[in-house]
């Protein structure tokens, strides 16, 4: 059975080593002059592979990887005049460089949705050691979407298997949990 290639990070294993004192670092967009830069003052949560349509990837990749932190902690320090936002009519407001198309940051604007407050980044355009690992594997079967094989897909969910990311289709469990929480909390049948 061949190897399929999901993302450089992932390929060979999972090199990330978190720092549980790690304070968050520098995003640096791929262009080779002026480069956006952003600053990210904390370490991320919820670092998972994203299969969706959506999401940035690198050459290659069938898979993003993706963390939240909070919008607070985010800030862009050099270039934000060549940030331009994807798809305005999305939840998740992805901001990219015009230039070379990297995905720096994607932001929810609107405050009724679940995860506003937190920025969706990709640590690794980042050169700091200790960003938090990835955790799961989010939308696998929206890889189809895009345009990978259904006969493929066994094979991947196997892959991520194999490397200790859980396959969802959807969020983590503790990522539905939290939507739903946040759901019944403004339908009033919160229970804790």
């Amino acid at each position: 059975m061949d190897v399929i290639k999901l993302h450089p990070a992932l390929d060979n294993g999972m090199p990330h080593q978190p720092d549980a004192e790690f304070k968050g670092g520098t995003l640096t967009c791929l262009c080779e002059h002026h480069p956006v830069k952003v600053r990210v003052d904390a370490q991320t949560a919820h670092n998972h592979a994203c299969g969706c349509s959506k999401c940035w990837k690198p050459k290659g990749a069938i898979f993003s990887l993706v963390a939240v932190v909070s919008r607070d902690k985010v800030t862009v320090t050099e270039h934000q005049e060549k940030l331009v936002i994807v798809d305005e009519k999305a939840p998740i407001q992805r901001h990219a460089c015009r230039e070379c198309g990297t995905h720096m940051y994607g932001r929810i604007e609107n405050t009724a949705h679940p995860f506003y407050g937190l920025d969706f980044i990709h640590t690794e355009l980042s050169d700091d050691q200790g960003w938090s690992a990835p955790e799961f594997a989010a939308f696998v079967s929206s890889l189809i979407e895009t345009g990978t094989p259904v006969s493929q897909m066994s094979a991947i969910r196997q892959q991520l298997s194999d490397i200790s990311l859980p396959p969802y289709d959807c969020l983590s469990p503790t990522l539905m949990d939290a939507i739903a929480a946040h759901n019944a909390r403004a339908l009033g049948t919160y229970k804790e």
